[in-house]
């Protein structure tokens, strides 16, 4: 049994907040370029992993953004 939901249920995590670093990561959502393009297709565990690496490169942001 299965604890994580259908990948047609984890929804994107944009924000309609698309500009992209000179690193190619969005300032809005936290994904790269890559996992943008790759979300329709991306299986529930890559969705999950793409959800957890965003976190952290937000997170990453917003620390920069504060000096």
């Amino acid at each position: 049994m299965s604890l994580t939901p259908p990948s047609s249920v984890i929804d994107s995590p944009c924000v309609r907040n698309c500009c992209l670093s000179d690193d190619d990561i969005c300032l809005g959502c936290g994904r790269s370029l890559q996992e943008i393009t790759q979300w329709g297709n991306a299986t529930t565990a890559d969705k999950i992993k793409i959800l957890q690496l965003s976190a952290e490169r937000k997170h990453l942001i917003m620390l920069r953004q504060q000096g």
